[in-house]
Formats: structure tokens, C-alpha cells, sequence
């Protein structure tokens, strides 16, 4: 469990690194987009066969996952703050 929080760390801050902008702060929020990004990548890589169960998404589709994560979360409060 630990492991995967630091491993949230960094992807979450290499994800806010690719795509700056604003965004929600602070380490903890960080560390959730990048095990919630890992968790998405996980997913949608095992409906599309790239992996079966019990495997996890690797590094690379983690940060990809959480990439995706933030363009949603940026679509989202875009769509908010415009009404």
C-alpha cells in the first residue's frame, strides 16, 4: 500500500509536470490522481485485452491514465466555472 502512494506521488506529479495548468494542490490530491489514474489505466487496459486479471497497469499507462484523469477533471470544472 505504501508503495503504491509513492508510486501515486510520482506519476500524479509527472502528469502535473506534462500538463500544467490549475489544478486541484497539495500532495494528497496528487498522490490520488496518480493510484486513481494507475487504477483507470488498469481498467481500461484489461477491456481492451491489453491485460489480464491480476495484472496492473505499468508505469507508462499509469502516468497515461492519470493524464486522461486531469483532462477530465479540466473538462469538468471548465464546464462548471463557464455556467
Amino acid at each position: 500500500m505504501l508503495w503504491a502512494l509513492i508510486i501515486g506521488l510520482i506519476v500524479g506529479a509527472l502528469a502535473k509536470f506534462i500538463m500544467p495548468g490549475r489544478d486541484p494542490g497539495g500532495i494528497i490530491i496528487t498522490m490520488i490522481i496518480g493510484v486513481v489514474g494507475s487504477l483507470i489505466a488498469t481498467y481500461l487496459g484489461r477491456a481492451l485485452g491489453w491485460y489480464h486479471d491480476g495484472q496492473s497497469a505499468g508505469f507508462i499507462m499509469s502516468l497515461v491514465g492519470a493524464i486522461l484523469l486531469l483532462w477530465i477533471y479540466r473538462l469538468v470544472s471548465g464546464r462548471r466555472a463557464s455556467t
